[in-house]
Order: structure tokens, then sequence, then C-alpha cells
């Protein structure tokens, strides 16, 4: 592929947008399927739980969270303004009853109160922080103390395999990441890496490992 395609999927991959971005969407909702199952099983959801997701994609993954337990409440943010309006396309049906909320924020400051939370989690937006330790900071600003924070990403041995990558993305090990989280008052209660096989953005059938670290406020 030429580098301008390159530069254009990582473009889309960071903050889809027009219709490139609704293809975009559902691919990614497709191939992260699992590590966003993964990150919602490790949050273990209990009734009445107010759950915060970044970087939610078009969302449809929230039926296979409101299944989790009763009475939920889920907030997504989004930087993406095409993903922000297909996420709510697709979960009409939550919205309509008042257990699905989506906004779109500035990937930096989360635009809630301190200690609102039970549970956050985010499936691959690590790479495109900003300021990392700083956004860590306000995860653990939002959620409430006991409150569980799970950050799922695909490794960086599978990353540095695709193409696009070195266009907008800072990758991470699970020991890089533990370190970044050392900085922060967060305690970490365990880690797990897994196994896929997925097609990539480019068409090819790839093994990935992704990570989900479960943090402790």
């Amino acid at each position: 592929m030429k580098k301008d395609e390159l530069i254009e999927i990582a473009s889309q991959l960071k903050l889809p947008k027009g219709e490139k971005g609704i293809e975009m969407g559902n691919m990614m909702h497709e191939t992260n399927i699992n590590m966003n199952h993964n990150a919602i099983q490790n949050l273990n959801i209990t009734k009445d739980d107010k759950i915060l997701e970044l970087g939610h994609g078009n969302a449809g993954h929230l039926e296979y969270l409101f299944k989790k337990a009763s009475n939920l409440n889920y907030y997504g943010l989004e930087m993406s303004e095409l993903m922000f309006q297909e996420a709510q396309k697709i979960n009409r049906h939550f919205i309509s009853k008042k257990q699905a909320f989506f906004s779109l924020y500035d990937g930096s400051e989360i635009p809630f109160q301190e200690n609102f939370f039970d549970k956050i989690f985010t499936v691959n937006t690590i790479y495109f922080w900003k300021n990392p330790e700083k956004m860590l900071l306000e995860i653990y600003r939002v959620l409430k103390t006991k409150g569980i924070f799970c950050l799922t990403f695909a490794q960086e041995g599978f990353m540095k395999q695709l193409p696009f990558i070195q266009y907008e993305f800072e990758l991470y090990t699970t020991e890089k990441a533990e370190s970044l989280i050392e900085r922060t008052s967060f305690r970490i209660k365990y880690s797990e890496t897994l196994k896929e096989k997925i097609k990539s953005k480019t068409g090819e059938l790839v093994s990935r490992d992704f990570t989900t670290i479960v943090l402790e406020k």
C-alpha cells in the first residue's frame, strides 16, 4: 500500500470520519469484539453500576454489556463526531430507555464529577493518548473508591507488524503500560493476555495478542 493510504488508515483508526469512517467503525467492531467482551467481562459488572467507556466506536457491543446485570447506566465518550452519531443510531433502544448516554469529548478531560463511576473501560485507545499519565489521573478522578478500570490494548509485538502503525500510534507492552500505571495511585489487580485470530485492516488473517490490565482505585 502507498504511504498516503497507510496514513489514511491510521487517521481513520484514530478519528473515523466520512463514508470510510463508517466502514472503519464497522470493521473495528468486528475485529475488536473479543477485546471489548474481555474488557467488559473483567469489569465484574453488578446491579446499579454506572459505567464509562472511553472511545466506544460504533458501540455495537452494548447489548453484551447490558446483559451483565440489571439497572445499569452506560456513559460513552468519543472524540469522533461520526462514531458518536453511529453509536446513537445503533443504540437507540438503550438511549430511549435512559440506559445509555453518549457525549463528545476532547480526549483529555473527562466531563464528569469526581467519584461518579463504579466501572470504567477503554479498548484500543491508549495508543492515541496525548498525555497518558494525565489521562490515567482523569480516569482515577471520576472513578469511585474501590471502582474498577479495565485497560485493554493489542500488544506492541503484534502492532509492529501493521504497516500503518508508524503513523499516529504509541505502542505498549504489558511492562510499559504497568510502569505508566505505577506513576499513578491505581492498584494493579491483575492482567491477562489472550491470543486470537482476526482479519487485519488490510484484509489478511493474522494472530493477535491482546492484554487487559484490571486496576482498582
